[in-house]
């Protein structure tokens, strides 16, 4: 097993407020009258508040997840991160610190794919929450928004704030010798890879479908009910196709302009963008938002294409081995994976760490890469990205580590990215002292004894 420090209360109230905002709904319809009153705000920062359930709930899964026993240290040390947030919060609207509205919208969708994949599809997420996608992401909306803010705030905070090699063995020297973790095999790994090509054919089977769908709706069936039955994006066809109110420049360029010339209860003609080829209908516009629903056909991906991608890539690997290109440049050069090529192909967990425990590691990969030596490239392998889309990749294994103790020559990278995380932890907490008489702040009498406050007042 992969056995790491655990989770600080910090950085868990970060992921429970996430957990917590989908449930909260749930939890306040589902609590009787009696349950209602017991809960209560047990902290005012300016305009935000902590209620007694945001502190027993982070306080539980803390302790469901780190394992740890009952006691009211750990509490109070979850119920100051609670607080540390919302003075971050109060302050960042005194000081107009803002992000971007299509920024959120983005991690709104990372959040809702990840979970989606945590029960098994989206409609298995809309059943277990008896929610359409649309309704989660309305209640998600504002608690990402707030955590951005936050790590925005952390950032401007902390965000120069570097570590010396002499500060990460102090750091390292620090934690006892019983207590440091014990890393199971890890590798690192480069790819490069090709989409399969879409044929001519393809692409107008898909236009041809799309046409068809139009006529039927222009003869008087329904827009939502086809999106549901025809509609090929995931996020939006168990909604009737509706993807809610964006501003523009938020949407794919090609989308938003044709969305922009219609008129309410307007159909588009068949329009394409990198997704595929949508169908579009204005549902309304309000102010510089509007709100639309569409279709979405992907074309389909022929195996004779795939071949194609195969001998491209075969070829690639052939110059590599002989000398005739590095990988790193030939992955510059070649991959059509534009979140790696410019790094050397590198791949990156979701924290952004390159080495990647091997019980982690992609099943398809695994058994690809476990036989190989540091150095070796695979043969090129055909899969399936995470937005679907038909591909193949040579991978490189650029290193492999032996299951070891942690120690300063093998895991430096690693105890220095802890290191860092321990001085900007500080440092924020040293702004949190500063500033906790910037704003009306006042704390229930029942918590007001916490030792992780008092440090702060």
């Amino acid at each position: 097993m992969h056995n790491q420090p655990n989770t600080t209360p910090r950085v868990f109230c970060a992921l429970a407020a996430i957990i917590l905002s989908i449930f909260s709904v749930y939890q306040a319809t589902a609590q009787t009258p009696v349950q209602r009153q017991v809960d209560g705000i047990i902290a005012k920062i300016d305009n935000q508040i902590v209620l007694r359930s945001d502190l027993e709930f982070s306080y539980l899964q803390y302790l469901a997840q780190s394992k740890q026993q009952p006691n009211q240290e750990l509490k109070c040390e979850i119920f100051k991160s609670l607080v540390q947030d919302k003075l971050l919060l109060a302050r960042a609207e005194i000081d107009s610190v803002v992000v971007e509205e299509s920024r959120v919208t983005g991690e709104l969708d990372r959040r809702i794919e990840y979970l989606s994949g945590q029960v098994g599809g989206v409609e298995r997420l809309e059943q277990y929450y008896n929610k359409s996608i649309r309704q989660l992401k309305d209640e998600l909306r504002k608690t990402i928004k707030d955590q951005l803010v936050i790590q925005k705030m952390q950032e401007e905070i902390a965000g120069k704030v570097r570590v010396t090699p002499k500060e990460v063995a102090a750091y390292f020297n620090r934690i006892p010798q019983d207590s440091l973790p014990y890393f199971s095999s890890e590798v690192e790994l480069s790819h490069i890879v090709k989409y399969a090509e879409i044929s001519k054919q393809q692409k107008q089977e898909a236009r041809q479908l799309l046409e068809d769908l139009r006529k039927r709706i222009v003869a008087g069936e329904d827009f939502a009910t086809l999106a549901k039955q025809y509609s090929q994006d995931p996020g939006s066809a168990a909604a009737g196709g509706e993807l809610g109110f964006f501003k523009k420049k938020e949407l794919v360029p090609e989308y938003e302009a044709a969305a922009l010339r219609l008129e309410p209860g307007g159909i588009s003609g068949i329009v394409e963008s990198q997704f595929g080829f949508h169908l579009i209908q204005l549902i309304e516009r309000k102010g510089q938002e509007f709100n639309t629903r569409h279709i979405l056909i992907k074309p389909a991906t022929a195996t004779v294409n795939i071949q194609e991608a195969i001998t491209e890539l075969d070829s690639v690997r052939a110059l590599i081995q002989n000398d005739s290109i590095t990988f790193a440049k030939a992955a510059k050069d070649f991959s059509d994976d534009f979140n790696t090529k410019d790094n050397g192909g590198t791949i990156t967990t979701r924290g952004g760490s390159t080495y990647i425990p091997m019980d982690q590691v992609d099943p398809a990969i695994f058994f690809v890469i476990d036989t190989m030596q540091v150095g070796e490239i695979s043969k090129p392998i055909a899969f399936t990205t995470e937005d679907g889309k038909e591909a193949v990749r040579i991978i490189q294994l650029k290193g492999k580590s032996t299951p070891h103790q942690a120690n300063l020559k093998d895991d430096y990278p690693k105890i220095a990215a802890a290191a860092l995380n321990d001085k900007k932890s500080k440092a924020v907490d040293e702004w949190f002292r500063k500033n906790m008489d910037s704003v009306y702040v006042e704390i229930d009498p029942e918590y007001q004894d916490c030792k992780a406050l008092q440090l702060t007042q």
